[in-house]
């Protein structure tokens, strides 16, 4: 039994994304780094009456989250979809963050979503089906968030370099771009945001998108 794997399952978008697809039918595996994240996740999702399974992991400490992930696949088998939600998002201007600042947020912002692609993808290719979203943001850089705009323009060139690796396999590979702060109620509600990973997902291969944009209806 397949379903979907939330790699950063907090509240706002992850919370969000599981219940569409929890609402779907689809089993979730919900991954976070602290159990209280977890737990109110489980407790979002399992209304829905679906399978659902929580691991904790560090999505930059890629022995625990390969181990997560083996413990999903396990209980789950290779996920449909994969969706690596995980951030750091900070205000920080030119030359303010230290090295180690810069590497912790790229670790985050980057190599999580390269790490966890690296153990999912090649499955999800020899199986010839599968699909890889990855949360974006920062359409456009701004000098008073600099780790985060270098990190999301990284997550465009990652969802490239996917693509051209296994969306000949029939994995979809593609980001969603969320261009203002997430609020229940708003332009940039939650569960308005989902319906943009649920469509990627169901997409014909012939239609895919690999980007998508949420700005808001007011811009």
């Amino acid at each position: 039994m397949s379903g979907a794997v939330i790699i950063g399952a907090g509240p706002g978008i992850g919370q969000a994304v599981a219940r569409r697809f929890a609402a779907a039918g689809l089993p979730v595996a919900l991954i976070a780094r602290s159990e209280p994240t977890l737990r109110a996740a489980a407790d979002a999702v399992g209304a829905g009456g679906v399978p659902v399974v929580t691991v904790q992991a560090d999505s930059t400490d890629r022995a625990g989250l390969d181990a997560a992930l083996d413990t999903v696949v396990g209980k789950h088998g290779v996920p449909d979809v994969a969706v690596y939600n995980a951030a750091l998002v900070r205000a920080d201007s030119l030359g303010e963050l230290s090295v180690q600042g810069h590497l912790e947020a790229w670790a985050v912002n980057v190599v999580g979503a390269l790490n966890a692609a690296a153990h999912l993808a090649p499955a999800m290719a020899a199986r010839r089906s599968g699909t890889f979203l990855i949360t974006g943001g920062m359409p456009e850089p701004k000098p008073q968030y600099v780790s985060l705009s270098l990190g999301k323009a990284g997550v465009r060139t990652l969802v490239a370099l996917l693509h051209q690796q296994y969306g000949g396999s029939g994995v979809h590979v593609a980001s969603i771009t969320v261009d203002g702060p997430i609020a229940p109620g708003t332009d940039f509600d939650p569960d308005d945001i989902a319906e943009h990973y649920w469509r990627l997902h169901t997409q014909p291969p012939h239609l895919w998108d690999h980007e998508v944009l949420h700005a808001g209806r007011s811009r």
